[in-house]
């Protein structure tokens, strides 16, 4: 895949760029390295001004960033605006709060005498440098997502973006090094898939993370492990939207419909199947039908579009094809479906509802990554929670209920993350971010994603013998 930006709303190529060669990564991983050893002497003071400057910047230039998103790949201007901003947010939350996430911690008096030992305290220290392999469909805050933390933490990183976002990815080397990190902190390497590998066997990196589909997933994991290097993976999710009979139906429909088509359906954290009581499946069913076929498809640049064009061809001509056979095999298409006629350029899909969808059909287990839903009739909540979990991915949930006894059954028996309750899924600083199953493993954000990519390291002194 060439490292070019092509505008999805056009599908015209407006600029290509040179992969970096074996010369170009074997300077950014000498200079990554060099910086580590001092970098990670730094304070957390220096580290929080750099990070708060880091913001700022930032902040004031929401509006550039946000514009070069939406042309690279596609999302609502005002939802890349967001972005940017929700970056902003996670920024100034660790620049904030990491020295206490990462306080030194002491056992209890007891347990350090029966240790014998005088004292104990359990360290967190920088691992390094660490690779990020990261997506196109949030490409600001999936990067810093992971960068503010890793950077608070006195880790350098690496970062090995889409080939489809080279703008933004270049716009975050260069934002981190205005805000005065050291050279080295923080480093973009334009290179393509085919030269991850040796990148992460490199001995000069100590870890990787990665967000992105399966394969992908898979194989740096298969490098890591093969080196013995810690990942944190966060891959596909096909996240079950459940409504019982308690639920707000009105609400819940008007929320199901954002949930399914934000960043144009192009979420791991979408909401995908939605798995609706019998009891309320048909007024749902209305509800939701309705407020998809009512957004308005076009120019995301535009403030009247809700949905825009998906961010690759092929990417559009894989939803197609779950559609095509999902309808081959006996699915009701009860909106959408198709290419908008009235916009022939571009890679552009309707906001599409399905219904009578049932095992066997490739979109029953196969994540959609687009404006695309599935609806399951059940008549009870063992049989929702059993519809929830029959997928290999396991990354949120959403559940609508006022009933807590079912509340407490959902958290404690659907394999997922998260759960989401009366709400749509979301990420935020402070809630760790991660799946299981073929979601992957690990976790973002929070304290335990500063604690990823740290040597927790246990200092043991001895009872003085006199």
């Amino acid at each position: 895949m060439p490292i070019a930006t092509v505008n999805p709303t056009t599908g015209t190529t407006l600029l290509t760029f040179d992969e970096l060669d074996a010369d170009g990564i074997e300077l950014a991983l000498a200079e990554a390295a060099r910086t580590a050893a001092s970098y990670r002497l730094t304070t957390f003071a220096e580290r929080s001004a750099l990070l708060l400057r880091a913001a700022d910047l930032l902040e004031a230039e929401a509006e550039d960033i946000a514009s070069t998103m939406t042309v690279e790949m596609g999302k609502p201007l005002a939802a890349a605006r967001a972005e940017a901003l929700k970056c902003v947010k996670a920024m100034r939350w660790y620049a904030d709060r990491a020295e206490s996430l990462l306080a030194d911690e002491r056992p209890a008096d007891a347990d350090v005498a029966d240790a014998g030992a005088a004292a104990v305290r359990v360290s967190y220290r920088p691992i390094g440098v660490v690779l990020a392999v990261m997506p196109w469909n949030f490409p600001l805050w999936q990067v810093v997502r992971f960068a503010a933390p890793a950077l608070m933490a006195g880790n350098v990183g690496l970062l090995k973006h889409s080939s489809n976002v080279p703008q933004t990815a270049l716009y975050l080397g260069d934002l981190f090094e205005r805000a005065g990190f050291p050279r080295g902190c923080f480093q973009t390497l334009l290179i393509g898939s085919a030269a991850v590998e040796a990148v992460l066997r490199d001995p000069r990196v100590a870890a990787a993370t990665l967000t992105g589909s399966e394969p992908a997933g898979r194989a740096v994991a298969s490098v890591a492990g093969d080196e013995v290097k810690k990942t944190v993976l966060e891959l596909g999710g096909s996240d079950p939207y459940i409504v019982m009979p308690s639920a707000d139906v009105a609400r819940a429909a008007r929320t199901a419909v954002t949930a399914r088509v934000q960043n144009n359906g192009q979420s791991c954290i979408a909401a995908k199947r939605f798995i609706v009581h019998t009891d309320v499946y048909d007024e749902f069913a209305r509800l939701f039908t309705e407020g998809m076929a009512a957004l308005t498809v076009g120019d995301p640049m535009l403030a009247s579009t809700d949905v825009g064009p998906l961010a690759t061809e092929a990417g559009r001509a894989d939803v197609e094809e779950l559609v095509e056979d999902a309808v081959r095999h006996g699915a009701a298409v009860l909106c959408g479906g198709r290419r908008p006629p009235a916009l022939p350029d571009g890679w552009f899909y309707e906001p599409t509802v399905l219904a009578d969808v049932t095992p066997g059909m490739r979109i029953d287990l196969e994540e959609t990554f687009g404006p695309v839903a599935t609806l399951y009739r059940v008549g009870s909540l063992d049989e929702a929670v059993e519809r929830a979990n029959h997928t290999p991915f396991g990354l949120s949930s959403n559940v609508w209920t006022r009933d807590e006894a079912e509340l407490e059954r959902f958290a404690r028996d659907l394999e997922a993350g998260g759960v989401f309750v009366n709400g749509m899924t979301a990420s935020h600083p402070a809630l760790p971010f991660g799946g299981v199953k073929r979601s992957g493993y690990g976790r973002e954000l929070s304290g335990h994603g500063i604690r990823e990519f740290c040597n927790i390291t246990t200092v043991w002194r001895a009872a003085d013998p006199h």
